[in-house]
């Protein structure tokens, strides 16, 4: 129920290329990618993804919905500070972080992360309308912002590409 309330709008990804002249896969391509005998997934579309938020029931969709479109989630946390220690250990590409962590701030969390150096780019992620946080969001050291029910491999590949439609 709740993962297909996530699909809403979605788009397929578009990672998987044709191999060429019938050539082999490779065999480095992140095992998330999904793409059918006879494609592979381009590596440099498919991030690794740190997922940070309190709800174990949208933690679990998000990491099925982003490694079915074709992200690696390279893990699932619910605190700043196990935020903090995974970043550091597991060097995601992405950090996606909820706005409200319980009694946490995610932008306190996404100056945090900013400050650590790590390279990460960071989104900010709420149920919450981006409408509700416009000033919040824009002081903030994240690359965006995507409201939950429109997550997906597009939106993540879009703000790390191309942070805040610079």
């Amino acid at each position: 129920m709740l993962l297909e309330r996530f699909r809403i709008g979605l788009r397929r990804h578009r990672g998987p290329r044709r191999l060429a002249d019938g050539g082999s896969p490779d065999f480095t391509t992140p095992v998330s990618c999904n793409a059918r005998e006879g494609w592979r997934c381009d590596p440099e579309q498919v991030p690794g993804c740190l997922i940070v938020d309190d709800n174990a029931s949208f933690l679990e969709a998000a990491v099925k919905l982003l490694e079915r479109e074709g992200v690696t989630v390279s893990g699932v946390v619910s605190t700043s500070e196990e935020a903090l220690r995974r970043t550091r250990d597991l060097r995601p590409d992405v950090v996606l972080v909820d706005i409200t962590l319980g009694s946490e701030s995610g932008f306190e969390l996404a100056r945090r992360l900013a400050e650590t150096a790590s390279g990460a780019t960071v989104i900010l992620i709420s149920t919450h309308a981006e409408s509700d946080y416009v000033d919040l969001i824009a002081e903030s050291p994240a690359a965006g912002f995507v409201p939950k029910f429109e997550l997906s491999a597009d939106a993540i590949r879009r703000l790390a590409s191309d942070p805040r439609g610079r």
